[in-house]
């Protein structure tokens, strides 16, 4: 079955940068996507961010929000995806979650992991 471990988050100042790692097993990674999502304090779960998984050619897409900020990267090798996330604020507040999906587009999750969470203050 899916398994997602997530890891990477911490407490970073407004305008610092973290980067966090999915590393995923028990199933293949063929044609599919994975990506990172997040919630905030009294909020709904937010995609932020996505990958295609198993194409020749890598399809990313992103939140509005995060956009010129983030940065969405796999390492096939490795089975594990990244969330390069610069210029951090205060509104990228929340628990990082990453997701197995059966498609590229991260349209229909198949399998969450633990969730990280990060931190922005000063």
């Amino acid at each position: 079955h899916v398994q997602l471990q997530a890891s990477g988050g911490g407490l970073v100042q407004p305008g610092g940068s973290l980067r966090l790692s999915c590393v995923a097993s028990g199933f293949t990674l063929d044609y599919s996507g994975m990506g990172w999502w997040r919630q905030a304090p009294g909020k709904e779960r937010e995609r932020v961010s996505c990958i295609s998984i198993g194409y020749s050619d890598v399809r990313t897409n992103y939140a509005d929000s995060v956009k010129g900020r983030f940065t969405i990267s796999r390492d096939n090798a490795k089975n594990t995806v990244y969330l390069q996330m610069n210029s951090l604020k205060s509104e990228d507040v929340g628990v990082y979650y990453c997701a197995a999906t059966i498609d590229s587009q991260c349209r229909v999750v198949r399998g969450w992991g633990q969730g990280t969470q990060v931190t922005v203050s000063s």
